[in-house]
């Protein structure tokens, strides 16, 4: 499902360049639940951002789905990630102006789905929002714009969800609530799972457990 060929990531920086990712190579199969773990800076955020087609490596290639996401410009990566992608940042990335209900249907929409509002309000239901369908972000507490946002990554049924520190904003119960949320609505979608985190007890919760430690893979 996901395939990384030795990935180089440099960017400027005033002290010249730097090397945040260096001679990355991993595969995660279709169904496979993998975290990655590391340090604060390690690169696991950046290697995610390669890995979802956000961000273009310096050197490498990226396959998705069979796509070489490497190969094609901006506009191309996103056409490839519509409807094969989803998201779950450690913030929640609502759009304010939109109910959970309207955050919901809205890559349903952009896909030209015709059925997006029984789509989201089916989805919200297996989250346990249905009777904040209405509500607004501000309306909702961490743990239910969380879970609007886990709603809204998997509305399209993905191939693949990246999850970012997921619950980087939460406390820990509602954290930990939101998580075997995550977990349980994967299992039930049989998505590939990809969880960057820094939480070794999370990370054990997956198939498999990748660590990076300055932009390299541990062996």
């Amino acid at each position: 499902m996901l395939e990384a060929k030795k990935l180089r990531k440099e960017v400027s920086s005033p002290e010249g360049t730097l090397t945040i990712l260096d001679d990355v190579s991993l595969a995660v199969l279709a169904g496979e639940s993998v975290a990655i773990v590391g340090a604060s800076g390690a690169g696991k955020s950046t290697l995610l951002a390669l890995l979802a087609g956000l961000d273009e490596p310096t050197r490498g290639e990226v396959w998705l789905d069979g796509l070489e996401l490497s190969a094609l410009d901006e506009d191309g990566r996103a056409a490839a990630r519509a409807g094969r992608v989803g998201f779950v940042f450690q913030s929640f990335h609502l759009v304010p102006s939109l109910t959970a209900l309207e955050n919901v249907m809205l890559p349903l929409e952009l896909a030209g789905r015709r059925d997006a509002r029984a789509g989201a309000r089916e989805v919200l239901n297996r989250v346990g929002l249905g009777p904040r369908t209405g509500h607004y972000p501000r309306q909702l507490s961490g743990g239910e714009q969380q879970r609007v946002a886990i709603a809204r990554a998997f509305v399209t049924s993905p191939a693949v969800l990246f999850a970012d520190e997921p619950t980087g904003n939460l406390d820990a119960r509602t954290g930990a609530r939101v998580i075997q949320l995550l977990f349980d609505v994967n299992a039930a979608s049989g998505t590939t799972l990809v969880l960057v985190t820094h939480d070794r007890e999370l990370a054990g919760r997956c198939g498999r457990v990748i660590e990076i430690d300055a932009g390299r893979l541990v062996p």
